[in-house]
């Protein structure tokens, strides 16, 4: 059977073309890719053609105001990014060349986890990696990796099956708390069941607002609760907390300080759900780029002993 290779200048005029789209999309405009790439703007403009015309879809909607990107072009450009990069490490170790880790690394947490924790930690990583830009997305949703181009995920929560690389630095409690004062005027429960008597604090990220749910050995128990106060945020319901509204549930790290400084007390710890895993996330497909190697590297021992620190 006969292998027919793709001839080597059409390899290096796709390369070409998947960098110059790459470029125009992070630029925002074909002018100014133009301009960076120091390329004439036709040209740039018929090669991002040249590439639609070759897969038989549109990447780009252009207007006169703004560029985005086709559905087919998200995917596309995502790929042509670790392709590019993939390309480069493979052509860096091939050579001996001796490159240090440089480039842009997005980075999402939660947002307390990522502020408290993460945030240090990146700190740290700038001053030591000069070349090295970090974006971090703080946010308690879910990022998804592929489509919104983000290098590593640290994720508190189960994870689902998938074919990325997690490694796990710890776990985290979801804990039941409130004020010393609170507990002193209105009781301390004792049993999950007790908490329908007691105002709550709920946070409608965490948990539903209605039923918090607890184990009895291996036996769940659905509480129903009274929301005295929903709040969106765990910062908000741990200060409602420690104001004294009610019992409020949060993760562990989330209420760390409080706890610390004595404005909170745990209570219910024997009925507690089994821990979150804390976990650094990504996509581990083909050659890790080197940024991201020395991201990891440094990132997850440091990580791992602030969450041994946290744990409450």
């Amino acid at each position: 059977m006969e292998i027919i290779l793709p001839k080597i200048e059409n390899v290096a005029d796709r390369f070409e073309s998947m960098s110059i789209l790459v470029a125009v999309v992070e630029a925002g405009s074909f002018s100014a890719a133009a301009r960076q790439l120091k390329m004439p703007l036709a040209t740039v403009s018929r090669k991002v053609a040249d590439l639609e015309s070759h897969l038989k879809t549109r990447l780009l909607h252009r207007s006169t105001r703004q560029l985005s990107l086709t559905e087919a072009g998200q995917a596309y450009v995502a790929a042509c990014r670790r392709i590019l990069e993939e390309v480069g490490e493979a052509e860096r170790a091939a050579s001996g060349e001796y490159a240090a880790p440089k480039g842009e690394i997005v980075i999402t947490a939660p947002l307390v986890f990522g502020r408290l924790h993460v945030l240090p930690v990146v700190a740290d990583f700038l001053k030591i990696y000069p070349d090295i830009d970090v974006r971090m997305v703080l946010t308690d949703r879910v990022v998804p990796l592929l489509e919104e181009h983000v290098d590593v995920a640290l994720r508190v929560a189960d994870l689902p099956d998938s074919s990325f690389v997690a490694a796990r630095i710890g776990t985290v409690r979801r804990v039941v708390c409130a004020s010393p004062a609170y507990f002193a005027e209105h009781g301390m429960p004792t049993s999950p069941l007790e908490l329908t008597a007691h105002a709550c604090i709920t946070f409608e990220r965490m948990t539903s607002r209605q039923v918090w749910t607890f184990m009895s050995g291996k036996s769940e128990i659905a509480v129903p609760v009274r929301s005295r106060l929903a709040v969106s945020t765990a910062e908000a319901a741990v200060d409602a907390a420690v104001a004294g509204v009610g019992i409020t549930r949060v993760a562990s790290y989330q209420m760390a300080s409080a706890l610390r400084a004595g404005a909170l007390k745990i209570v219910l710890a024997p009925f507690e759900p089994a821990p979150w895993p804390v976990s650094l996330v990504h996509t581990g497909q083909g050659i890790l780029p080197l940024k991201l190697r020395a991201f990891l590297d440094f990132a997850a021992p440091r990580l791992k002993a602030r969450v041994v620190e946290v744990e409450v």
